[in-house]
């Protein structure tokens, strides 16, 4: 399966909504659904857990990704990640990058590729 970087630099292709929704699986949407109402600390029905990666359109993507503001930075910017942006890194991402320092680490090498092909 062809790896797919959310804006953020997480990897949507390893995200258990993803491989819940490509795989069509009822059962899997309701232990992701259990498992993140309980880290969330807030009620997810199985039904939502339908998610595409966060490039899929409004209506293909989990709930939260219709609020991201990264991921609505990124489509308004029209770049493939944040890494991609003139304004990389942004406060949004510093605060991301507290709580998930792998996404930092996947959008730096994406941005240190890009610097070599100036």
């Amino acid at each position: 399966m062809e790896e797919i970087i959310a804006f953020c630099g997480l990897v949507c292709s390893e995200c258990p909504a993803y491989l819940a929704t490509i795989a069509d699986d009822d059962d899997q949407r309701a232990a992701v659904a259990k498992r993140w109402s309980r880290e969330y600390d807030s009620e997810i029905p199985a039904a939502s857990i339908s998610c595409l990666g966060c490039h899929a359109g409004d209506g293909d993507v989990f709930a939260h990704g219709l609020e991201c503001a990264m991921r609505l930075c990124g489509r308004d910017r029209g770049v493939e990640t944040c890494g991609h942006c003139d304004d990389y890194p942004c406060k949004n991402l510093e605060e991301f990058f507290l709580l998930v320092p792998d996404a930092r680490g996947r959008l730096d090498a994406i941005r240190d590729s890009l610097q070599g092909d100036v």
